[in-house]
């Protein structure tokens, strides 16, 4: 009997929740077949069958959270027939009395879907077998547009195709929200970090006026730069001047451990919940080079596709909330960092300028929390002093690239 147990997935990772299970007991799977679902603080990953065989029994339940090591379920593992095995039943066969011929019954073939965690999660949301919906993508796996496709077309699994009874019992005066998965993961980080860290948080103003116009330029130049890749770029070069905010603090061994490297976490908003893919060595990516890593980064995790290598940690944290429309808040740092900073909105003010003169700006909120265990708060002025100073005149930023 072989034991599927719970492995680590991603850096440091030391539990993580069952989802949802692929596979039933009595299932025949092949080696490598993904059989369960497990969420993390991070992803939902899939964990292959580690052989041939049957599941015998599944022990966890879904929705539990379980640490790694843990046995998840178990498989019956298939013997690999022998010379002398295929010989004897060969003998069998012929020594047997000819019989009526009969029509063999051949059991019909079960395609192994390729999907992502989250396209299997809109299957089942609709109860749509993944079997029956056809993959457009060369490599076979069916994707969420697929799905989507096959969900327009008004065809359902077998379950849903049956009739649906009239319910005879009042519906409930309230609905619930199953809180498990990823949700359930973010919860308890962010309960860390929020009783761990003694948050502070700053607030300032960034003029994005001359920002915009030089995107512009760029974007009529046949080179669109994301708003984000000039973010990243002043961060860095604000968190080289201000290491503290690239740290965590070690206080086990009392002290400020300050990185070397620079990991962008970039927050990302999915409809499982927050994401923080990291942009690695970010200081080694021309400006060109961060519009394609975070783009990509962003398309991957809204549809599930991120790799472990994705969500390794990072060292600073950022959110671009300014699309959804925000004006401020108080992010939560993400545990064991150091800071965070999440910028806001960006519109149009009227403004008095360095000559007294009344003029219309373009103009972004930030907010920064820092832990107060190792940086004050004229520290963290100053740091988004810089940030802004880069921001609000990029060519000083095009010359620190220089």
């Amino acid at each position: 009997m072989i034991e599927v147990t719970l492995h680590d997935v991603g850096e440091g990772m030391t539990e993580g929740e069952i989802a949802n299970y692929l596979v039933q007991v009595g299932d025949r799977v092949t080696i490598d077949q993904p059989v369960v679902e497990v969420s993390t603080d991070k992803m939902v990953a899939e964990l292959p069958a580690p052989v041939s065989g049957k599941v015998t029994d599944i022990l966890i339940p879904v929705g539990q959270t379980v640490s790694v090591g843990t046995i998840l379920l178990l498989i019956d593992e298939e013997e690999t027939e022998t010379a002398a095995t295929v010989e004897r039943t060969i003998k069998r066969v012929v020594e047997q009395p000819q019989q009526t011929t009969m029509t063999p019954t051949i059991a019909p073939a079960v395609r192994r879907v390729l999907a992502t965690p989250y396209t299997r999660k809109i299957a089942r949301d609709h109860g749509i077998d993944l079997e029956l919906v056809p993959a457009t993508d060369p490599s076979g796996r069916v994707t969420e547009d697929d799905v989507r496709r096959f969900l327009e077309t008004g065809t359902r699994s077998a379950e849903t195709q049956q009739p649906v009874v009239a319910q005879t019992t009042p519906s409930p005066s309230v609905e619930t929200i199953p809180f498990r998965g990823i949700r359930k993961q973010i919860a308890k980080k962010m309960t860390q970090s929020l009783f761990t860290i003694p948050h502070v948080t700053h607030f300032e103003e960034v003029d994005m006026t001359r920002l915009l116009a030089l995107r512009e330029e760029l974007k009529a130049a046949g080179q669109p730069i994301s708003v984000n890749a000039f973010f990243i770029k002043a961060l860095i070069v604000a968190l080289q001047d201000f290491p503290v905010f690239n740290a965590k603090l070690d206080e086990a061994n009392e002290q400020i451990v300050l990185e070397r490297q620079y990991h962008i976490g970039v927050a990302t908003e999915t409809t499982d919940g927050l994401i923080v893919p990291v942009v690695r060595d970010a200081d080694k990516l021309t400006m060109q080079q961060l519009h394609t890593r975070v783009a990509e980064l962003s398309s991957r995790a809204k549809t599930g596709d991120l790799r472990a290598a994705d969500l390794k940690p990072s060292t600073f944290t950022m959110s671009n909330v300014g699309p959804l429309g925000s004006t401020g808040a108080t992010p939560i740092i993400n545990y064991p960092e150091t800071a965070l900073i999440a910028f806001h909105k960006t519109k149009k003010r009227v403004c008095v300028d360095e000559q007294d003169q009344i003029v219309i700006r373009s103009m972004m909120n930030l907010s920064m929390s820092f832990d107060h265990r190792v940086a004050d708060g004229a520290t963290a002025v100053a740091f988004t002093n810089r940030f802004a100073g880069l921001i609000e005149h990029p060519t000083t930023l095009l010359m620190e690239l220089i």
